[in-house]
């Protein structure tokens, strides 16, 4: 399939599959969708001293890196992906001048650059696990305080977004637990609540009007 590296609007790039007219991330601004989706919405509404992310499509290592660079807790980070992104493609992607972090440069390369299915010490409070595995293969469970789930959209990977996939969510979830996405449908909504987690709608990043956060009730 024919990938194509685009600037969306906010100045950043993306990776684009002109035959789905799909993104790796929002062509309406891959880093402020990122921030306001699983940043302000995830990372930060989650307040505890040591965070468990799961990521639902490390892709470009774009959320990853945004967390290692929000990061004032100790973080254990593990990205799920089953077709990683060319090293040629990450070279050409310019977040590191976007979020105007050269210092933070090797950070980025790192992340990219460190082997599969091990972990490893970015820096000393952000550990990062990446994982080469389909989304229906994850087995882990009570494992997470918070999962960004950032699968390509339901139009044209809509397995990715149903109640067998949003079951092994909740599993891998800790009670409490809690699931963001950039997704406010409602056939998304439905699925979530269906194995269930309480899901609430919030307002979206720019160029969507709403998005989505789950919680793991304890019952």
């Amino acid at each position: 399939m024919k990938r194509e590296i685009i600037i969306t609007s906010d100045g950043s790039t993306t990776i684009h599959l002109p035959e789905w007219n799909e993104q790796y991330h929002s062509k309406h601004g891959a880093i402020q969708e990122a921030y306001h989706v699983f940043i302000r919405n995830g990372l930060k509404y989650v307040d505890q001293e040591k965070i468990s992310i799961l990521e639902i499509g490390f892709g470009t290592g774009l959320n990853c890196f945004i967390t290692l660079l929000e990061a004032r807790k100790d973080i254990d980070y593990v990205g799920v992906e089953a077709y990683p992104v060319a090293k040629e493609e990450v070279e050409k992607l310019n977040y590191v001048v976007e979020l105007e972090a050269e210092e933070k440069q090797e950070l980025f390369n790192k992340i990219h650059e460190v082997s599969w299915e091990a972990k490893h010490a970015i820096t000393n409070n952000f550990s990062l696990t990446k994982r080469k595995q389909f989304f229906s293969e994850i087995t882990d469970e009570n494992q997470f305080d918070l999962i960004y789930f950032d699968a390509f959209g339901a139009r044209v990977q809509p397995d990715l977004w149903t109640e067998d996939i949003f079951r092994i969510m909740f599993s891998a979830l800790k009670a409490e637990g809690v699931l963001v996405t950039y997704s406010a449908k409602g056939s998304v909504r439905r699925a979530m609540q269906a194995v269930g987690f309480d899901v609430e709608r919030l307002p979206g990043p720019p160029g969507k009007r709403e998005m989505l956060r789950a919680t793991k009730v304890r019952k």
